[in-house]
């Protein structure tokens, strides 16, 4: 089916209700209208002897349906196997920059003491002239 069923995006679901006659509590429908499915997708209606448009052929527009929520089904995997990926990445980012700023803290602290003891060292130098 492939491509085919993407025609039934183009499809406009309506409410109605049917004439009194033949409902006369009015209760509220919900489809598709024939004439416009048929500008759509000619094989989505049946027929009356004349040719005319006559009623919906629901169970392939069903299909199509199914086939295009498995489109989109298989779409939301694979972005959701996506978004794991990229944040299992940015953990191992995280770890790697959280591994090389601990490495340069103690850099620092190093080169900091250091200091401190170059100080002390020209102080004594200092006071001891």
């Amino acid at each position: 089916m492939n491509k085919a069923s993407e025609a039934i995006l183009a499809l406009k679901p309506v409410t109605f209700r049917y004439k009194h006659e033949l409902d006369p509590k009015g209760i509220p429908q919900f489809g598709l209208v024939a004439e416009q499915v048929e500008k759509v997708n000619p094989d989505l209606v049946a027929r009356d002897a004349d040719g005319k448009a006559y009623t919906v052929r629901y169970q392939a527009v069903n299909a199509m349906l199914l086939n295009e929520f498995l489109k989109e089904h298989r779409t939301v995997q694979d972005l959701e196997a996506t978004v794991a990926q990229q944040q299992m990445d940015f953990q191992k980012q995280i770890q790697a920059l959280t591994t090389r700023l601990n490495a340069q803290e103690s850099q620092l602290r190093r080169v900091s003491e250091q200091v401190q003891e170059s100080k002390l060292a020209r102080q004594l130098v200092a006071d001891s002239q």
